[in-house]
């Protein structure tokens, strides 16, 4: 064309014709107006000279579905990793990690992809570990720790909801009396470590623990002509009572009302009552053996068999009775008034007695001048630290325990490795605990506080091999202040007493009899029933006794 200027670059792309095309065609930042432009060479030509036309082919046109499908699809170890949430392009098998090191492509995922470190790839849609579990322990169903019986019959219930609003302060207790034997606590557990652990030795010690009515200095207390108290009690139910909505296994309480008036509470000779649990609060608690979780032959399977809430139960028992055992030094001993009341009699065992003195103590819970309600303990000490100088006084302990049982099991709770991270975050590892065991980390505060105890020793308690639940090693001690540690975990003591005060009203409003105090195995309620005297007879044994004399009487008749 005559109109284009030689020496410049022929564009055969450019669209449209005229200077308004060629002044749309440089845009952006930078670009030169459309009057100080040169045109190219060739632009004035026909825009179709040198065109090239590629027909569409509209045969294999199809219609494509975009909808989601419910199940999760399964893509090329090619197409997972960096193209999108958790994917990747064909275009870029591998990438490179630290240190050079080569990964595939599969382990850059976004999210919902998998993860360096030879983790398997989980793909959008399917199910994470630890996804939801909550729900699984909110449909487990438990049994209750004693089946209640056509003729019980309930006079009332409290869900947990309530008892957190109770309140009721309680002045300090008086001292009526003192037994037993204390002997020192030995502070060479205090520089225990990781690094420099022992082995938790068993030692063969006798140690009493009767329930209310048995307990022959609470029933000379409540025959005496002097007595005010109408309510007795020992301090592990009397925690229990007042730790009540932390709970989340069953239990159960039976509550004896005589004619005068008076209120026992006791426990159950064959219930777990004395058994310390483990993990009880936990988000996902211990599996029971025959748990779907355990897979077929669940007790082929050892980690499983070993970890069930029962075998820890009994495993933490008798790890804690025998650090209370060993941790005291029996060539320093401290006596009460009286000595150990269980001691002797027909039913005394023999053996060397545990470190371990009563106090009997009286609170006074009333309301009102003109209705007195008072409440007998019996309280316990395990041992004391003498003081440094004659002048100061002897502080008494008491010492508990918390264990491991192995961090990977089911139910471990997310607790960290203890013999890794105690000695460097004991904080971490005690907020754990706090978490997990709630209701049992609260009960020994309580107990603690009851007894009118200056501090409590806690030991942190390790298996020496995870799937050997017989032998232990101590890694270390904790020292805390009771009211202090109770503060720490937001127990309110006050909550607690005013939780005691509504089970004695109901106590005491009812008639004379038994009854049985029944915390619901899968709601956070507790039943009273009243119930027959002999309720813990079973009633398959009576049917037998009827059998085997109606057999007896049929020679006879013959």
């Amino acid at each position: 064309m005559q109109s284009d200027r030689i020496g410049r670059i022929a564009d055969w792309n450019t669209s449209g014709s005229g200077t308004d095309d060629r002044a749309t065609t440089v845009s952006g930042r930078g670009a030169r107006s459309s009057r100080t432009q040169a045109p190219a060479y060739g632009a004035g030509a026909p825009v179709n000279t040198f065109a090239y036309f590629h027909g569409e082919d509209e045969s294999s046109f199809s219609v494509v579905d975009n909808a989601r499908s419910g199940t999760a699809r399964r893509s090329a170890p090619q197409s997972v990793g960096r193209g999108g949430r958790g994917g990747a392009t064909a275009a870029r098998p591998q990438v490179f990690g630290r240190g050079g090191a080569a990964v595939p492509a599969a382990t850059r995922g976004g999210r919902g992809g998998a993860r360096v470190g030879g983790a398997a790839v989980v793909q959008r849609g399917a199910r994470r570990p630890g996804w939801r579990d909550w729900e699984r322990s909110q449909r487990r169903v438990r049994e209750a720790s004693i089946s209640a019986g056509p003729d019980w019959e309930q006079l009332g219930e409290i869900d947990f909801g309530r008892l957190l609003k109770l309140r009721m302060d309680v002045e300090d207790p008086e001292d009526l009396a003192s037994y037993g034997t204390l002997y020192a606590y030995d502070r060479a557990y205090d520089r225990v470590s990781v690094r420099f652990d022992r082995p938790l030795q068993p030692r063969d010690r006798v140690h009493y623990n009767p329930t209310t009515s048995e307990d022959p200095v609470i029933q000379e207390i409540a025959a005496s002509a002097d007595n005010t108290s109408q309510v007795f009690i020992t301090d592990s139910i009397l925690a229990l009572l007042m730790c009540a909505p932390r709970s989340v296994y069953p239990w159960d309480i039976v509550v004896t009302k005589t004619e005068d008036g008076k209120v026992f509470f006791d426990k159950r000779a064959s219930g777990t009552f004395d058994f310390v649990t483990v993990n009880e609060n936990a988000t996902e608690p211990p599996l029971e053996l025959n748990d779907p979780a355990n897979g077929p032959a669940p007790e082929n399977n050892v980690r499983a068999r070993i970890n069930t809430p029962g075998a820890l139960s009994l495993e933490a028992t008798f790890v804690n009775e025998n650090f209370g055992f060993q941790v005291c030094d029996e060539k320093k001993t401290l006596q009460f008034d009286r000595p150990n009341p269980f001691h002797s009699g027909p039913g005394a065992e023999e053996g060397v007695l545990a470190s371990c003195g009563y106090r009997y103590r009286r609170f006074n819970l009333s309301t009102d001048e003109e209705d007195p309600v008072s409440i007998v303990v019996r309280t316990e000490l395990n041992a004391f630290i003498a003081g440094a100088t004659p002048k100061q006084p002897n502080q008494y302990i008491n010492v508990r325990t918390l264990n491991e049982f192995d961090p990977r099991a089911s139910g471990a709770g997310g607790a960290p490795d203890w013999r890794s991270r105690l000695d460097q975050s004991r904080g971490a590892v005690v907020a754990t605990e706090m978490k997990n065991n709630s209701f049992k980390l609260a009960r020994f505060t309580v107990q603690s506080i009851l007894a009118g105890a200056d501090s409590m020793k806690l030991g942190y308690i390790s298996r020496v091999n995870p799937l050997d639940p017989y032998r232990h090693v101590i890694l270390g001690t904790s020292n805390f202040k009771p009211r202090d540690l109770a503060a720490q975990m937001a127990y309110s003591l006050a909550n607690g007493w005013g939780i005691v005060r509504t089970i004695i009203d109901m106590a005491r409003a009812a008639p004379a009899g038994r009854f049985i105090l029944l915390k619901d195995p899968n709601r956070q309620i507790v039943r009273f029933f009243k119930v027959p005297w002999d309720f813990e007879q079973p009633v398959e044994e009576e049917d037998a006794d009827d059998d085997d004399d109606d057999d007896a009487a049929v020679p006879e008749d013959e």
